[in-house]
This record gives C-alpha cells, structure tokens and sequence, in this order.
C-alpha cells in the first residue's frame, strides 16, 4: 500500500472560527474524504474505533459501510478494531458482511487493548 488516509473522526471546534460542526457533518466530510481519496488515487481509507475522548468513531463499521456505497476501488481497513471491549462473534459478522457488500475490500486490524483514559 503507499498512500492511505487515517481518520479517528475527531469532533472539536474549528481551529479558526470557533464553530463545533454536528456529528452529521463530520461524518459527511469522513465520507467525502473518502470518495476524492479513491478519486485522487489514494490505496486505502482506514477508520479508527475510539471510544473516549471528542472522536466520533465508536463504530467503525457503519462508518466504513457509507464509504462502501461512495467508492469502487479504495481498500476499507479499520484502524484498529478493539476486540477486547467487543462480542468477537458480532465483530466477525459485522465485518464479513461488510467484505461482502464492498466486494472484498474491506481489511480489519484488530487491537487488544483499550484505554479508559479520555
């Protein structure tokens, strides 16, 4: 892979003026991202699980599944998937069916580890 693009979905105000985009926004900017990314040639786009914190990225797959119907070609890897804190049977399900619905692009990175830390 050379070129991919990393997102935990950060939620903060905007350096510069202040505002707090909604989390409907956010989400519409990751999936736009994502979409110039496959056009501009980028390899992957990976979504990353955080659970704490100002990110919006406590689910990876429903993320990942809008970036599906965006896009053709881009891998969809997960930035790190942290089984520890999940039903491992449903994290399997989930991902299968989402390999299944992007024809095979879809590369889960699994963690073990989390952090109750914000």
């Amino acid at each position: 892979m050379k070129f991919q693009v990393l997102s935990l979905i950060s939620h903060s105000p905007h350096p510069l003026t202040g505002e707090l985009p909604s989390a409907a926004e956010r989400f519409e900017d990751v999936v736009e991202v994502g979409a110039e990314a496959e056009r501009l040639g980028y390899d992957a786009y990976a979504v990353g699980e955080r659970h704490a914190g100002a990110f919006l990225s406590s689910s990876p797959t429903v993320v990942l599944g809008a970036l599906a119907t965006r896009t053709s070609r881009i891998r969809l890897l997960t930035g790190v998937t942290v089984v520890t804190i999940l039903d491992p049977v449903r994290v399997a399900e989930d991902y299968a069916t989402l390999d299944q619905l992007s024809r095979g692009r879809v590369e889960l990175v699994i963690g073990k580890g989390s952090s109750a830390s914000p």
